[in-house]
């Protein structure tokens, strides 16, 4: 797993190299991308649709970036959901919060101070902690022999390492819509134990190692120019 993902790492680091030689080919368009602040709020409209469709889990998520410099972006992704495992021989219910920490790097160079979209890829931590209820269950010896009883509910955690990519358009002055695609690694699957989350907000499934997902953003960005001389 460690392999792969720095695998995928090391694939990437040449398009960030080659990203940075863009932004120095020239002198003003280094003060572009250094002039200027933004904060950009985003709402996850995508899942207020899976969560129609979907039975047995329901989900939130919204992210905030703000812009360094040299078209770098720190982000932070936070929300929360809840699963449902159903079945004739066993019932229980987790809900979880989640919170993801990471970087953007934009493929776009800014070539005016009010050039905000951005073609992005990055990386993100992310950390969930998750509540089980109380788990009901039912078992058949195959004797007609047959055994209920409950399991204590318990909380634990999950935590993953993302890499991601993406688009960020500006459709009208600080309203954006775009899109961000994520491959998901878990990194303590073992710790989810025998009772494993249907879905867990903010990775997926949680029997999985490894999860793929997709986000729809709207968003709205808050400027301020930059007191620095440039």
């Amino acid at each position: 797993m460690s392999k792969y993902i720095f695998s995928c790492l090391f694939f990437c680091f040449p398009f960030l190299l080659f990203a940075q030689e863009a932004e120095d080919d020239t002198v003003s368009t280094s003060k572009i991308a250094n002039s200027g602040h933004q904060v950009r709020l985003s709402f996850d409209a995508s899942k207020l649709l899976l969560n129609q469709l979907a039975e047995n889990r329901i989900a939130y998520e919204g992210a905030v970036d703000y812009y360094l410099n040299k078209e770098l972006y720190a982000v932070a992704d936070l929300g929360l959901g809840s699963s449902v495992i159903d079945y004739p021989d066993l019932k229980y219910k987790t809900n979880n919060s989640f919170l993801r920490l990471g970087l953007d790097k934009s493929l776009f160079v800014r070539k005016r101070p009010q050039d905000w979209g951005i073609g992005f890829f990055g990386f993100r931590y992310g950390l969930a902690m998750i509540n089980r209820n109380e788990a009901k269950y039912t078992t058949d010896d195959g004797l007609g022999g047959i055994t209920s009883g409950t399991i204590a509910a318990d909380n634990f955690s999950a935590h993953w390492f993302e890499l991601t990519g993406g688009m960020k358009l500006e459709l009208i002055k600080g309203v954006f819509a775009g899109w961000t695609v994520r491959a998901k690694f878990l990194l303590n699957q073992k710790a989810l134990g025998d009772l494993k989350p249907a879905y867990i907000a903010g990775y997926g499934p949680g029997e999985k190692a490894t999860a793929f997902d997709y986000n729809f953003y709207i968003s709205y960005g808050i400027r301020w120019p930059s007191k620095k001389k440039i």
